[in-house]
């Protein structure tokens, strides 16, 4: 309905009014034509002609709505969408992604220029190249289509959508690092370790550091700004505070050494003296600085010896001993040992208790780590390599003594496929309580008495004998001076703790280190699965051939004479062949010193 002056009458005009279209008042006189003023069809011809313009009209406007509708949503990227300031709206993903990648270019001299970075009181230049900052178009693309994220009105609204920035944290983290310095600081952790059986607090400090995923926000930013950045450095308190190391020294660490501590079990039982508590209690910070007290159970034994053998019965493993030239099988034994875990639990739970200090220890089957079963699986059927060093002196020397304890060590051991055999590791300490005995050794260039001299014998023996196994090298050390009974290049010394001589059994086979000896060589051989045709050395020349001299020494129960031999550098070739081809070919080089002809007297005048 709509009101013409005072009367309400019907009208059939549509509902929605178009301001642009002015209607003819009903009030305006007809023209000429009668009074009825009417024209075929009915009604007065000015009402009829009123409806066919606002249909025409209404026709015009919706047109309009779904050509401006068409225009707004043409294309993946909404209209009025920028990113750095270039219109991507109305365009597909890969025309947004071109015209992107166009402005980027554009932008290129800036964006790949160094970004001046502060850490700390450090300033210095990051390639955004090494470190992996870049936009990624594609994920900017994606943002730009997504209006969920930003909103748009697709008619009449405008956007900025911010570039997707991507860096390899990692890497920038290193680089930061780098820039950091000294100024850094590594978290003091919190401990708390034994003097004998007093706790001694370590009190927790925090780091000086970096935070990467902090850091990576602030550099995306300021690299796309081209504005020098500066990057947090942060504090990180360790979790477990200074209190709190006090309280579990009060409450746990004190009175845990205050007595001894009774494990019973139906076969007897052992009394855990407050020495071996100290050495079994740990405090271990995790990374995060949270210290918590444990029951290291294999500390426990090493601190009891031989105690626990009172209600404990230990595995044995399978083994192996060559018999009439093949490997036979020695089996093994299953033991029963006190449960680790609970015994770990139980002793934490009465450590703090001044009464009450027993526990009671659980006994359960163990079985060795190697059943004749694996030890079938294993492989070692054949003899790979064996090798034999000549030793001056008979069995009743020290040093070839010295020799054979370490054949003893090592005989029958087996190595485990991709383990590595250490031999300090094997015999620990080679001190009196451990058979060996007083024998020159070379020490500051010249030869000295000391314990375990030989030993570097044994080492030459074993190293050759994995060397023609085909077995991958991992640590050796040639002498300083050469000796003729060994072989040139291809021989070791060791010294405890800090030379050694490793090996890594690289095959998919279990090795075996067989030992034998006579009144004068000693033997390594190792058996396994032959997996390859030869292992032969191939020699290079000896060059920078140098001359001894001679040195005068203090005469007396600690001088070792000796005649001297020359230096030189030799280089010398494994080659490993198989099925006719050779496979590896490694070089060993080495330079010899020159021995002093060393005389134990005065220099003649």
């Amino acid at each position: 309905m709509t009101l013409y002056g005072d009367n309400q009458v019907s009208d059939d005009r549509p509902t929605v009014q178009v301001t642009a279209v002015s209607w003819p008042g009903e009030d305006e006189p007809p023209t000429a034509g009668g009074a009825a003023g009417s024209a075929p069809g009915g009604g007065p011809w000015w009402r009829r002609g009123r409806v066919l313009l606002a249909g025409g009209v209404t026709t015009a406007v919706l047109a309009g709505v779904v050509g401006m509708g068409a225009w707004a949503y043409a294309g993946d990227v909404p209209r009025g969408t920028s990113v750095l300031g270039t219109e991507l709206g109305g365009r597909s993903r890969a025309d947004a992604a071109k015209e992107l990648r166009a402005e980027l270019e554009k932008r290129a001299d800036r964006l790949n220029a160094p970004l001046t970075v502060v850490v700390g009181e450090n300033r210095a230049e990051v390639n955004p190249a090494d470190v992996g900052l870049t936009v990624d178009v594609d994920a900017t693309v994606a943002a730009a289509t997504d209006t969920r994220a930003h909103p748009v009105d697709r008619l009449f609204g405008s956007r900025t959508v911010e570039p997707v920035v991507t860096v390899d944290a990692a890497k920038l983290d290193a680089a930061l690092r780098q820039i950091l310095g000294k100024q850094g600081r590594d978290m003091t952790m919190p401990a708390i370790i034994f003097t004998g059986t007093t706790p001694k607090p370590v009190y927790p400090k925090p780091s000086l550091t970096l935070d990467a995923e902090q850091s990576a926000r602030v550099v995306r930013t300021g690299w796309l700004a081209g504005q020098p950045v500066t990057v947090p450095v942060v504090e990180k308190n360790p979790v477990t505070t200074r209190e709190e190391v006090d309280r579990l020294v009060a409450e746990l660490a004190k009175p845990a050494v205050a007595a001894p501590v009774t494990i019973t079990s139906d076969k007897g039982s052992v009394s855990v003296p407050p020495a071996a508590i100290a050495r079994a209690l740990r405090f271990s910070a995790d990374d995060e600085g949270k210290l918590t007290p444990k029951v290291d159970v294999k500390r426990l034994r090493s601190a009891l010896g031989s105690k626990l053998a009172a209600i404990e019965s230990t595995p044995k493993d399978a083994g192996l001993s060559i018999s009439a030239g093949k490997p036979k099988v020695v089996p093994g034994r299953a033991g029963k040992q006190l449960d680790s875990a609970a015994l770990s639990r139980d002793l934490l739970a009465v450590l703090p208790k001044a009464d009450g200090r027993t526990v009671t220890g659980q006994l359960k089957e163990a079985e060795p780590e190697l059943t004749e079963a694996k030890l079938a699986e294993l492989g070692i059927k054949e003899r790979v390599s064996t090798f034999s060093t000549k030793f001056p002196g008979g069995l009743s020397s020290p040093r070839s003594q010295n020799i054979i304890q370490a054949a003893k060590d090592v005989d029958g051991t087996i190595v485990q496929p991709g383990e590595t055999f250490s031999l300090n590791a094997h015999t620990g300490e080679r001190g009196y309580a451990q058979g060996y005995k007083d024998a020159p050794v070379i020490l500051g260039g010249k030869l000295v008495p000391g314990v375990g001299g030989g030993v570097s014998q044994f080492t030459t023996t074993l190293f050759n004998a994995s060397y023609y196994a085909g077995l991958q090298d991992v640590e050796h050390k040639p002498h300083s001076f050469y000796f003729s009974r060994y072989p040139a290049v291809i021989e070791s010394t060791i010294f405890w703790p800090d030379l050694d001589f490793k090996f890594r059994n690289n095959t998919p086979h279990g090795v075996l280190i067989d030992t034998a000896w006579t009144s004068n060589t000693i033997t390594v051989s190792m058996w396994s699965t032959k997996i390859y045709d030869s292992v032969k050395t191939e020699y290079g020349p000896r060059r920078n051939v140098t001359s001894p001299r001679t040195v005068y020494l203090e005469p007396g129960p600690t001088c070792i004479a000796a005649a001297g031999s020359t230096g030189f550098t030799q280089d010398a070739f494994r080659v490993i062949k198989k099925d006719g081809k050779v496979v590896k070919r490694e070089k060993f080089s080495w330079t010899y010193d020159p021995e002093p002809n060393f005389v134990c007297g005065p220099k003649p005048s």
